[in-house]
């Protein structure tokens, strides 16, 4: 397994930002969630003036065996159609990233299709797919371990690139079926409810989900470490997003945390590294049920809540403009004393 080192954010520099944010011409805590923000970043960053440089957003891809058992309404080719359209910039988190300046890149983590080179793409494959987790574990060790170190991999070259904050979207049909046990087993929480509609299922969809991830977990006896969960149930996207935000977080960038499959790679990363909490913005909250437990059991503050569960990373680049927000007023916000205003509030 990687070591990752990861400190805990500064406490120290608290009283300075709380001091510059409340003598800002405005009332005390009048901007609310931004306040907290531009505190969480400058603690990140440990300055009074924090900055957003090179933003990006990652979205990881992978097929996952469990898709054989009918758990979503999708057929599994939707996997790699969708990597076409992220490629050729029709999908949602294309527009979005278009419209807040944000650099993507996306990941072949483990598609079933073999994809021409493209400068958009990032070949990572560990396996055309993962294994049926009903029938075997969803992966090797190795494997696991291969997913995870590429994932950090990756964002040690897009850190060295210039970029300081980060978001992670995913594609993956039935990838809210890994998402699900690895909340069930990681927060002692009954798999029944953590399993929701994902891509659309009906009741009677949603009934059988929750027959068949009940038993893939019972077939399983694990130590529910948060490798040995991984390595049965994960994704391929999964783990490597994992170890790209312990990476992440290692080297100081801000995390923007997007819905129900991203949130299982940040739960699953934090059960290794706990001091990751400090580094992550709960971008949104999710209409997936587990989301909002996962939410919970982190003890997250979500930005926003617009009924998204799409994926991608799209409420991770809807949120950017907020967390800018929370920048561009501690640092060009007029100060009581500069502005020459009666300090009243």
């Amino acid at each position: 397994m990687i070591d990752f080192k990861i400190n805990e954010t500064s406490k120290e520099i608290i009283p300075a930002l709380l001091h510059k944010i409340n003598y800002k011409t405005k009332p005390i805590g009048s901007l609310g969630i931004l306040e907290k923000l531009a505190v969480q970043i400058g603690r990140i960053q440990n300055t009074l003036s924090p900055e957003l440089k090179s933003p990006a957003i990652l979205v990881f891809a992978g097929d996952h065996g469990i898709a054989d058992e009918g758990v979503s309404i999708c057929p599994q080719e939707i996997t790699y159609q969708m990597v076409f359209n992220f490629l050729n910039g029709g999908a949602g988190i294309n527009v979005f990233t278009k419209q807040h300046d944000i650099d993507i890149k996306v990941i072949d983590c483990g598609v079933k299709y073999d994809f021409e080179p493209h400068p958009g793409l990032i070949n990572a494959k560990i396996n055309y797919g993962t294994k049926n987790f009903l029938l075997e574990p969803a992966m090797t060790k190795d494997e696991c371990l291969n997913a995870i170190a590429k994932g950090a991999e990756i964002v040690r070259e897009i850190h060295r690139n210039g970029c300081n904050i980060i978001g992670f979207g995913e594609m993956g049909i039935a990838n809210t079926s890994s998402a699900s046990i690895i909340l069930s087993l990681l927060c002692d929480i009954p798999i029944e409810k953590c399993i929701g509609p994902g891509a659309g299922l009906d009741d009677k969809g949603v009934s059988l989900k929750k027959e068949i991830l009940k038993k893939a977990v019972n077939k399983h006896s694990i130590d529910k470490s948060p490798f040995s969960v991984l390595q049965t149930f994960g994704g391929f996207e999964i783990n490597m997003m994992t170890g790209a935000m312990l990476q992440a977080a290692e080297r100081g960038m801000i995390l923007m945390i997007d819905g129900f499959i991203t949130s299982s790679a940040y739960l699953a990363a934090s059960k290794i590294c706990p001091a990751i909490l400090d580094y992550g913005i709960f971008c949104h909250k999710s209409k997936e049920p587990g989301h909002i437990l996962m939410a919970e059991h982190l003890k997250a503050e979500p930005i926003l809540d617009l009924e998204l569960r799409l994926g991608e990373g799209t409420g991770a680049a809807i949120a950017y403009p907020i967390i800018k927000s929370a920048v561009v007023f501690i640092n060009e916000m007029a100060s009581f004393e500069s502005a020459k205003v009666t300090y009243s509030y």
